[in-house]
């Protein structure tokens, strides 16, 4: 249409001009008019050939734009769609759900772990803590997440023995291959123990890492790990119920001036398909006020329900405490080893040093095609069924052979010794959601004496336990 009007106005104009100009000037005129029309319609084309690909983009500026914002130019609708994109909130089914939005994150953790064990020891020995025994063995519900600029946090409360307790609670920083913890948290103590209780393959962990009171404590913790490599390493107090108010003396609260130093080394090359683990770790505690307080070293007879003690050294004042452990473990398809070594020195007050042992080795398969136990950052991980029930398979099951030997005997000390044999069997039909069945023939030298006084004799447990981890 404007291309018309231009047209007619132009004829028009020349029409009045003609009566006073030659006929070789009005042919040149009507030349030029045909010219320009030419180059209008041309231009009339390219317009209508444009017309869709600027109305996507002007439709694409309304859709992403909040609502009264004025249509943007095409180049800058991208920016614009990327903020957004940044802003969303994600959510992520994990066993739980889990929001992420950028470099933010948060997720709600839980844990119930249900046991019913029974422990048949000799006839004679009159102990009401043997036989059936069922617990809660834990209860835990807590927080993890990530603030941004590489700061995180984790929240965890844990009903255990009716007592509510703080685990893993800390704030970290990591950056790049460096990893920053300060609160309550595990002091590198062994594979074993550094291992998630859902992620084992035995009910319970080796009987030297509960005997030598390992537990998690309160401290700065520093971690570094570059290709096969990993180093960590910290300063710790105590945990944080023996620095609790109610716990004021000798046994902790604001008396408490005990500390420790920790650290541990990995090393974990994988050669095809087959991945190694070599460790070492390192501690020295000073008790400090709590060489006063009396300290003992014990172990059950491989459950937690019952809490009968058959091996144990009588109560010492310990005023230091070192100790070392060496680690090995390979993983190969459903296949996989592990094995530790511990020696903890007690420094007494008054009397000469003693030095206690443990150790085990194990070896597990899979027995479900696809499966095979988890590793990263230097421990063994969980990880889902190869075939979960709900998608045509039963999900995976593991099959575990564990030997676990304990020795609390040396020197005026004789606090007996442990040879544990243990049989496990793992079922996970889902991810998240495991049962345990476990038996243990638990053959002891030296334990609480029988009315007849022998101190030598066997026990038999079997355990049982499910487990929801999210």
């Amino acid at each position: 249409m404007a291309c018309a009007t231009a047209v007619a106005v132009v004829l028009s104009a020349s029409a009045a001009q003609a009566q006073a100009i030659s006929a070789e000037e009005a042919e040149a005129l009507r030349a030029q008019i045909r010219t320009m029309k030419a180059q209008m319609e041309a231009m009339e084309a390219r317009l209508n050939a444009a017309a869709p690909a600027a109305d996507a983009a002007a439709a694409s500026t309304q859709n992403t734009a909040p609502a009264g914002t004025p249509a943007l130019a095409a180049g800058t609708a991208a920016p614009a769609t990327k903020q957004k994109a940044k802003d969303e909130t994600a959510i992520e089914w994990k066993g739980s759900p889990q929001f992420a939005q950028g470099d933010r994150l948060f997720k709600v953790k839980g844990r119930i772990q249900a046991d019913a064990n029974y422990v048949k020891g000799p006839g004679s020995l009159n102990d009401k803590g043997l036989g059936f025994s069922n617990e809660m063995r834990r209860i835990r519900l807590g927080a993890e997440g990530a603030l941004g600029a590489g700061f995180d946090y984790k929240l965890e409360l844990e009903l255990s023995d009716n007592a509510v307790d703080l685990v893993d609670t800390y704030v970290g920083y990591h950056n790049g291959p460096w990893q920053v913890r300060l609160g309550n948290q595990n002091s590198f103590q062994s594979l074993d123990e550094l291992t998630g209780d859902t992620s084992g393959s035995v009910m319970e962990r080796a009987a030297f890492t509960d005997a030598f009171n390992f537990e998690r404590r309160l401290g700065l913790a520093f971690q570094y790990g570059k290709g096969p490599w990993l180093a960590q390493a910290g300063v710790f107090t105590d945990d944080i119920g023996a620095l609790a108010n109610d716990s004021d003396g000798v046994d902790g609260g604001d008396e408490n001036n005990s500390y420790g130093l920790d650290g541990r080394l990995v090393f974990a090359p994988k050669l095809g398909d087959l991945q190694l683990h070599f460790g070492g770790s390192a501690h020295w505690r000073r008790l400090g006020r709590l060489a006063e307080s009396d300290t003992r070293y014990r172990q059950r007879p491989y459950v937690h329900s019952t809490n009968t003690r058959l091996i144990g050294t009588p109560v010492m004042n310990v005023s230091e405490e070192d100790h070392y452990g060496v680690e090995f473990a390979a993983i190969r398809g459903r296949w996989h080893a592990a094995a530790e070594y511990h020696a903890l020195t007690a420094n007494r007050v008054d009397a000469s040093t003693v030095t206690f042992q443990g150790a085990y080795a194990e070896t597990g398969i899979f027995l479900t095609k696809g499966d095979h136990r988890g590793y990263k950052e230097g421990i063994f991980r969980v990880e889902k069924p190869a075939h979960p029930m709900g998608e045509g398979g039963m999900g995976s099951l593991l099959f575990t052979l564990r030997y676990d030997w304990l020795d609390l005997n040396d020197r005026d000390i004789r606090g007996g010794t442990q040879n544990g044999y243990i049989a496990a069997l793992v079922w996970e039909p889902i991810q998240n959601l495991r049962f345990n069945v476990n038996y243990a023939l638990m053959d002891y030298t030296g334990a609480k004496a029988l009315p007849s006084g022998k101190t030598d004799y066997n026990a038999q447990v079997v355990g049982t336990r499910f487990e929801l981890d999210f």
